[in-house]
């Protein structure tokens, strides 16, 4: 009889199936995947987390069809939009964890607890009665404790300086911004420097002030450091090269199997349509940065600096799910205005896509552009002067500027993977915050007369050999003045803005130093390019 069950139920099944025939291959393949739950939810050995198993299989199936389409989980959603709308709702601090306590690094200025007297230094102990410090504290409990709804009240207690009582202060949680543009200042006579890190809802509003700023100090030529930047939202890059580029200049154009070809044009009087233009891209320049260098690229509009950029020329549109998820789908392919598509192969897999970046130490292509294979097929040609470029994986800089290694050892390796840099540049700021703010009250002052001591070297020397970094003589030779120039950055970081740390660490930044070159030497004016003509 059980036998005669058995047979029944696989039966059963094959004769359900012809009726699917019918269907579309949707309709079909929705039904076959919803059976198999059904009957993994009623027959299988053991209980299962159906949960679990249909977002494992979401992920899955994402992945099999490109890198860049994602499934977000319902309480990761807002989390995950945050960077792109440009705010958060919290506190509004700037912190680390250190010594297993939260310490402010920074309020954000404009931020509830600048309002309310909190200080660069502050140690949070307690959260809504709660002792947060010495207990393991972790980045995820932070976000857990001080975030939440705009309108809601936080008590925090606070350690300030050697002060035995704790300070109560009653945070009432607001909107906080999140910045896109990280420095803005002249590197040279002339010379102004933006740093934008993401594409954000924001970063126009403030990429405006920028220019403002920097056409006040006498800006007659720009250079956008896109280093490092993984792009962000498709808008806000069409947006930012407008502001290079006169009306009616193709920026870029979109199409997928469901979307007709959508050209968008540059549409207004930019801020920046004259003077000479100079854009860095490294390895970590994608999506939106590509877009961007690839439009000032390819109508000859400026040069682009450093070594190649990643390479994602797909975009994603959200797509809500009935639990409060979403996945970010790839529905078009992006092309820059000479007719490239700059998205690099992934027919390899999630894993080794991922991993190209990476791979590219090895093959040499971060010292030499030499060892770039660039067939004929990937060659295009400049709307205006016809300079060749190339498609098929990412922007090829004008310029290419090799990864500097002078300065690596496995000594400054080991300093900058455990963070002892900024964890003893935090020490000492804290130490010394009241005199070292007497001292230089501005950036200016602080970069013309801060210096790191032979017996600050010294002593961090020991910090580290106490946090399991041996000093070695050799690698200090190659990477002490490195090393000292990051211990400044980083303490002027915490002692004053974050613009600060660019306006120190511009000295190690090659691709920088190359543009500013460019700027002055005359290579600019060789490269024939049409910037004059916009």
């Amino acid at each position: 009889m059980g036998k005669q069950f058995a047979l029944g139920m696989i039966l059963g099944w094959m004769v359900a199936a012809p009726a699917w025939s019918q269907q579309s291959d949707f309709e079909e393949q929705g039904q076959k995947f919803n059976t198999l739950l059904y009957y993994m939810d009623q027959l299988y050995v053991e209980d299962t987390d159906m949960e679990s198993l249909v977002e494992t299989a979401i992920v899955n199936m994402l992945e099999e069809m490109d890198p860049h389409s994602v499934y977000i989980p319902a309480e990761e959603l807002k989390a995950a939009d945050e960077p792109l709308n440009g705010n958060f709702e919290g506190v509004g601090i700037q912190f680390n964890i250190f010594r297993d306590t939260i310490m402010v690094v920074s309020p954000i200025s404009g931020g509830p607890s600048e309002k309310l007297g909190i200080m660069a230094g502050d140690r949070i102990v307690t959260v809504d009665g709660e002792v947060v410090a010495g207990t393991g504290v972790t980045n995820k409990d932070v976000q857990r404790l001080l975030k939440g709804p705009k309108g809601t009240l936080v008590t925090v207690g606070i350690k300030r300086g050697n002060d035995p009582q704790l300070l109560t202060f009653e945070i009432i949680r607001d909107k906080i911004p999140i910045y896109s543009v990280d420095a803005s200042f002249m590197v040279a006579p002339g010379i102004g420097y933006v740093k934008v890190n993401r594409f954000s809802k924001s970063t126009m509003s403030e990429l405006y002030k920028a220019f403002a700023k920097l056409k006040q100090a006498g800006m007659e030529d720009l250079i956008l450091d896109l280093q490092g930047n993984g792009g962000g939202m498709l808008r806000t890059a069409i947006q930012m090269a407008d502001e290079f580029l006169s009306e009616q200049k193709l920026i870029v154009y979109t199409e997928g199997r469901s979307f007709p070809r959508d050209d968008t044009y540059a549409r207004i009087p930019g801020r920046f349509e004259q003077g000479r233009l100079v854009v860095l891209i490294d390895q970590g320049s994608a999506s939106a940065s590509e877009i961007v260098s690839g439009a000032v690229q390819d109508w000859d509009r400026g040069l682009i600096v450093g070594r190649r950029s990643f390479g994602k020329g797909l975009v994603q549109r959200p797509v809500n799910l009935p639990d409060g998820s979403a996945v970010r789908l790839t529905v078009q392919k992006y092309y820059t205005p000479a007719g490239r598509c700059i998205q690099k192969p992934y027919d390899e897999g999630v894993d080794a896509y991922r991993m190209e970046k990476f791979d590219r130490y090895e093959t040499g292509e971060m010292m030499s552009l030499d060892s770039l294979d660039l067939p004929d097929s990937l060659k295009y040609e400049t709307r205006l002067r016809g300079r060749t470029v190339y498609g098929g994986g990412g922007i090829v800089p004008d310029v290419f500027v090799p990864l500097d290694t002078t300065d690596n050892s496995a000594y400054f390796s080991s300093i900058l993977r455990k963070g002892l840099d900024n964890r003893y540049a935090l020490t000492y700021v804290d130490s010394l915050r009241a005199e070292l703010e007497a001292a230089y009250p501005t950036e200016d002052t602080f970069l013309e007369a801060f210096e790191v001591t032979d017996a600050m070297l010294e002593a961090f020397q020991a910090f580290a050999a106490a946090e399991g970094v041996e000093f070695n003589e050799e690698d200090w030779s190659k990477s002490g003045d490195a090393i000292a120039l990051r211990l400044k950055a980083m303490m002027g970081r915490n002692l004053l803005e974050q613009s600060t740390f660019y306006r120190v660490i511009s000295g190690l930044n090659e691709s920088l130093e190359r543009a500013i070159e460019i700027l002055q030497d005359g290579t600019f004016e060789k490269a024939n390019l049409a910037h004059n003509t916009f």
